[in-house]
């Protein structure tokens, strides 16, 4: 391929320029302006977070005002960022009238919209996570009080909202938040990044203990209400889903359950009930011998019973001479 003359004076061009350091007033003007764009960048983001905020609390108020932002979200993603007329939107809408119109679909958005919010929140402002924490596990628990209502729309519920229609359309699914669940189904970050850890003191020893019991009951209902999907490409009939759900119920109950609620007891013991909780785990050994993390278990109580021995003072003759 032959290489344009003009293009080709450019880059000799580059060759020959001389080198030359930054004077101190170049760097400092460089510096300036450097940090007036990153202002401005900041503030552009900020602005779109802002206004995306606007549009996503408009529109959780109701099923009915999520279901309308969510089909112009995907209308803009789907086809008009894709070039593709209105006809191809409305023909789409009379294919799927039937799924767009079960309320768990509205339901599922609801709740997404609604931990999307949060996350933006979590991004922008400088709410303390307890406050968060509160709101999360409002979202968390309407979900699990009647999962039978959302069944069917786990692949909403699990999805990282920065990936949602809603997210992609506004422009903000590149949002970052350190430590911090992008679905509200994600319960073992949701519980250990928020939940459990501010009652992690002696004063609070029973909304501890409360908060580990809803999040086993929560995880139950979670493996029951929303299986595991299969991986792509693999269509399984309804006999096959059904007996490989009932191998996830009988894993859970059998290996993740135990193992939670070991957990917990662990928990409770180094957060101020040692005594009634090294008593339950002693029981909890019993009637889980079989367990693989068994052995586990009893070093990690061998370790929680047996009292540190004291640091000895160092030798001032053992010290190294100056």
């Amino acid at each position: 391929m032959k290489v344009p003359i003009l293009l080709l004076c450019s880059l000799f061009s580059i060759q020959v320029l001389h080198s030359a350091p930054l004077s101190d007033a170049d760097r400092e003007s460089l510096l300036e302006n450097l940090e007036r764009l990153q202002a401005e960048a900041e503030s552009s983001s900020d602005a779109k977070l802002g206004i995306a905020l606007s549009a996503y609390r408009n529109a959780a108020g109701s099923d009915q005002a999520t279901m309308e932002l969510y089909l112009n979200c995907l209308e803009k993603v789907n086809f008009v960022d894709r070039d593709k007329s209105g006809v191809d939107f409305a023909k789409w809408k009379r294919s799927e009238g039937e799924k767009l119109s079960e309320p768990g679909l509205k339901l599922a958005l609801r709740y997404q919209l609604r931990w999307l919010i949060l996350t933006i929140r979590a991004s922008l402002e400088k709410a303390s996570r307890h406050e968060l924490s509160s709101e999360s596990q409002e979202i968390v628990d309407a979900i699990f009080r009647e999962p039978a209502k959302v069944q069917g729309q786990e692949a909403i519920l699990s999805q990282a909202v920065t990936s949602s229609v809603f997210a992609i359309a506004y422009g903000i699914n590149h949002l970052k938040v350190e430590k911090w669940p992008l679905s509200p189904t994600e319960l073992d970050s949701i519980y250990g990044e928020l939940l459990l850890p501010q009652w992690r003191n002696t004063q609070h020893i029973t909304e501890l203990r409360a908060a580990w019991i809803k999040r086993i009951l929560q995880e139950g209902s979670k493996i029951e209400y929303f299986p595991a999907r299969p991986p792509k490409g693999k269509d399984q009939r309804g006999e096959a889903r059904d007996e490989n759900h009932a191998r996830e119920m009988e894993r859970f109950a059998s290996q993740t359950q135990p193992k939670l609620q070991w957990n917990m007891e662990l928990d409770l013991f180094e957060h101020g009930d040692e005594k009634g909780a090294a008593v339950r785990m002693f029981t909890h050994l019993q009637k889980y011998a079989a367990h693989p993390a068994a052995k586990e278990w009893a070093d990690q109580l061998r370790a929680q019973l047996t009292p540190a021995l004291p640091e000895t003072p160092a030798d001032p003759k053992d010290a190294a001479p100056e």
